[in-house]
């Protein structure tokens, strides 16, 4: 019997600014502060980043409407679990909740190893201090793991006091972040070393050893869209963690789709300002990039605010991006293991609520022991876990609208064109699965040899854990006597 497991309630804390927050937090990470200079503006440029990210909002919002359809029929802990569950049974419902935990869960700790690459950008070597060792190419320092543990830490307390204490941080981080990169936009058209001759070359560049040839022509124009729009699961990642604090919303559910929409035009004008302000500033950005430039957003901030004021204000946007990513995952990937302990996919424990702050305990913690042993890994390392994230995204979002549409047919709901847009959002989700997993000429967005082999292992310990739980369950049946037997 499950009655305490449901039974476990949450309190009703956020406002829709808070879950605007959660979604926005979640979307904007390190990421979009560094991939002007490491991804964007090569493989795109200006131009192609603009359209493959406009393109890429486009498609997430069609995804949001099959996720604000079944939070309204579904409004429960655990999002896209429970819609798959409610629609397709047991294992379905297991194969999306077992690959959306790696999805969230692997952000926490990427998060928190960010901190070290920022300070090291704003203060070089301020943090290689202790013991060093190397990890798939990558120097981890005792400084680094010091700091990404202590916010790792900071933050699962935080989550620990309740949902509204979690809520006011997350409004306040994300608000920052706005406002931050909003000043740099501002600065960036007042500043006379902004420069329109610089954008060039707009579809990014081909680099080669003696230097770097601009992307021409039909091809150079299409994979200069596609090498940007293909990672836009990874991209967007955040604004689908909404439906997983569902239980706890104090608004009208119509709300949410209006909330999703507007995280997701957030996150577009962030990744699109970032990386046109680069370019914008940066005479010669290909040559730039292609000699090393460190950081080539920090250093055009710092050109047009100067030195100390440009890192300041970046600094505060990049570490706001960072920290409200480890609330708001921590917050996602909390409510869906405790949605799958209390309907039973995981240990009971997990589905248990503290009554005096309202949060699921146990899971939390869960997530911050698992978190803990991500800085010791390093980034490197820990990216071939965060390939998953795309891919457990990315099978959240084909579950969801294939149960929306189910739902719509089985219930005769929805309009044609609903049902049209939850096809779509099917068909997306498909077409992001693939390009991930199976090499498609030069998108460079597929998974590396080790991320295939964790992507083994991962649907291994899936299928080897399930199997454990049904045998636990079937062992406990026997010893309890039947439920009519209980009541006489």
């Amino acid at each position: 019997m499950n009655k305490p497991q449901e039974q476990q309630q949450f309190k009703k804390k956020l406002n829709p600014m808070d879950v605007w927050a959660i979604a926005f937090g979640c979307i904007i990470g390190w990421g979009a502060f560094i991939n002007p200079g490491e991804k964007f503006l090569p493989n795109s440029g200006v131009l192609g980043t603009a359209i493959a990210i406009a393109i890429g909002a486009i498609i997430m919002i069609v995804i949001s409407v099959s996720y604000a359809y079944m939070i309204r029929k579904h409004p429960k802990a655990g999002g896209e679990f429970i819609f798959a569950k409610q629609c397709f049974g047991r294992i379905p419902a297991y194969i999306c909740g077992w690959f959306l935990i790696a999805a969230y869960l692997s952000n926490v700790p990427l998060n928190s190893t960010a901190l070290g690459l920022v300070i090291d950008g704003l203060a070089p070597g301020a943090l290689h201090f202790g013991f060093s060792y190397e990890i798939a190419g990558n120097m981890i320092y005792l400084g680094e793991i010091l700091v990404a543990c202590g916010v790792l830490i900071l933050f699962a307390v935080i989550n620990m006091l309740g949902t509204k204490k979690a809520g006011i941080v997350q409004t306040i981080l994300a608000v920052l972040l706005a406002v931050t990169v909003l000043i740099l936009v501002v600065a960036t058209i007042a500043s006379p070393l902004t420069n329109w001759d610089n954008i060039g070359p707009v579809w990014g560049y081909v680099k080669l050893p003696e230097g770097y040839e601009p992307k021409v022509g039909f091809s150079g124009v299409m994979s200069a869209i596609l090498a940007t729009l293909a990672i836009a699961p990874w991209a967007f990642v955040g604004f689908e963690t909404i439906p997983q604090a569902a239980e706890e919303f104090k608004f009208s559910f119509k709300k949410v789709i209006f909330i999703m929409v507007i995280a997701i035009l957030f996150g577009t004008f962030v990744y699109i300002a970032n990386n046109t302000i680069t370019a914008l500033v940066i005479e010669n950005w290909p040559e730039y990039i292609t000699n090393g430039g460190r950081w080539p957003l920090l250093f055009a901030a710092q050109q047009i605010l100067g030195k100390i004021p440009g890192s300041i204000i970046l600094g505060t946007a990049v570490l706001s991006a960072i920290l409200s990513g480890i609330m708001g995952f921590y917050m996602a990937s909390s409510r869906l293991i405790f949605s799958m302990g209390r309907e039973g996919y995981l240990p009971k424990f997990f589905g248990t609520v503290d009554k005096k702050h309202s949060v699921p305990q146990y899971a939390i913690l869960f997530c911050l022991v698992i978190s803990l042993v991500g800085p010791f890994l390093g980034r490197n390392a820990l990216s071939w876990f965060v390939d998953m994230a795309s891919i457990g995204t990315s099978i959240g979002f084909g579950f969801t609208c294939l149960a929306a549409y189910m739902t719509m047919r089985k219930e005769k709901d929805g309009s044609l064109l609903m049902k049209i847009l939850t096809i779509s959002g099917l068909v997306f989700a498909g077409v992001f699965i693939v390009i991930q997993l199976v090499p498609i000429g030069n998108l460079g967005v597929n998974f590396s040899v080790p991320s295939y082999i964790i992507f083994g292992i991962w649907i291994l310990l899936g299928v080897g854990f399930f199997f454990w739980q049904e045998f636990a369950k079937k062992k406990a049946n026997e010893k309890s006597p039947p439920e009519a037997e209980e009541k006489e």
